[in-house]
């Protein structure tokens, strides 16, 4: 075999490897859960992990008045527009939509 077959077989063996392992994962990870529910648990509550929570993203307060598409929330940094507005005179309550 030359050395570019090698390689390319070594690539091969380490991403059947990498799938063998994360499919044995999966697998743990599924027999475990059914354990913990068959006792009348879950596995949050087994390991103490906190549930994730997800937020609703954060309405817009204030758009452009040159293009009412492009919207800032007031939160973070102020987009280059608001600033250009800022500066031109106008004021937050001028932006708010």
């Amino acid at each position: 075999m030359s050395l570019k077959e090698l390689k390319s077989l070594q690539t091969q063996v380490a991403r059947a490897i990498d799938e063998f392992e994360q499919r044995k994962k999966k697998e743990a990870l599924a027999a475990v859960e059914e354990k913990a529910k068959s006792l009348g648990f879950s596995l949050n509550e087994l390991l103490g992990a906190a549930p994730v929570r997800k937020r609703a993203p954060a309405k817009p307060k204030y758009a452009n008045p040159a293009n009412p598409s492009e919207t800032w929330t007031g939160r973070g940094r102020k987009p280059r527009w608001a600033e250009a507005a800022l500066k031109s005179g106008k004021s937050l309550e001028d932006l708010a939509i």
